[in-house]
């Protein structure tokens, strides 16, 4: 039996985690392309979020005005940030009223966003950081 309700909507999704701590979990789902997820009950807020890659030294602003764009077109769970030199992405529910529909389509929105808009945003990572893969 599932200690709360998010590890319960993790197995119900039937993904692949690690918990981490009491509050912490790690996804490692390549099947649902959910690799280094993170999900975490700070009350009263889950917060799921990935780091993308490092913040490139060269075409900034193309590349953060890709961010905004994306944010405002492609990512309805969530949102691009900056984040100590990364791009990460990261969403927020409230943990009392989250239900199982909620937590799915938030994780279904990063899934999208890193199968789909990586390849994009990848494309502006600093040339020796090309070869290293997700951050």
């Amino acid at each position: 039996m599932a200690e709360n309700k998010i590890e319960q909507y993790l197995i119900d999704l039937m993904l692949t985690y690690e918990q981490v701590d009491s509050n912490l979990w790690l996804l490692d789902d390549e099947e649902h392309s959910l690799q280094g997820i993170v999900v975490m009950l700070a009350e009263p807020l889950v917060i799921v979020r990935v780091e993308l890659m490092d913040i490139p030294r060269q075409n900034t602003l193309e590349l953060f005005t890709k961010l905004l764009e994306l944010n405002a077109s492609d990512v309805l769970h969530g949102a691009y940030a900056l984040e100590n030199g990364k791009i990460v992405l990261i969403g927020a529910l409230e943990y009392d009223t989250m239900d199982y529909g909620d937590f799915r389509a938030t994780l279904d929105a990063f899934s999208l966003a890193l199968t789909q808009h990586y390849p994009i945003l990848s494309k502006y990572r600093d040339k020796q950081a090309q070869g290293a893969g997700k951050a």
